[in-house]
């Protein structure tokens, strides 16, 4: 029985930082792609960050236009955990922050979706308000 379940949630300010954590059991994170998303209520789930492995790929990571400069992935295999650190955050940013581990060592690039991951986390809000 696998899990993916992220931690690191809740309420910040405009401006302000949080660092979101996903931890997994039940197989090990070493030789998989790991992707973060986000859904806000009405929207798509789009990706936010990927990082591919580190011990058979290269370790690369891939954000788009909306987090690049912003977010931050990455990965503690050792742990079995990966991290999303986010700054600067911004109202739109508001979501539920889903972890995602993907069936092969390698990031799709700049631009992935729910389809190219097959493990998914029951995700963590993200609120940004004053």
């Amino acid at each position: 029985q696998f899990s993916l379940v992220e931690s690191g949630g809740g309420l910040v300010q405009p401006g302000g930082s949080l660092r979101l954590s996903c931890v997994l059991s039940g197989f090990t994170l070493d030789y998989y792609a790991m992707g973060w998303f986000r859904q806000a209520p009405g929207k798509e789930r789009e990706g936010v960050a990927c990082i591919s492995s580190i011990r058979s790929s290269d370790g690369s990571t891939y954000y788009p236009d909306s987090v690049k400069g912003r977010f931050t992935i990455s990965r503690d295999d050792a742990k079995n955990t990966v991290y999303l650190q986010m700054n600067s955050l911004k109202p739109e940013d508001t979501a539920i922050y889903y972890c995602a581990a993907r069936g092969w060592d390698y990031c799709p690039g700049t631009v992935f979706v729910p389809r190219d991951f097959g493990s998914w986390g029951q995700g963590t809000q993200v609120t940004v308000s004053s």
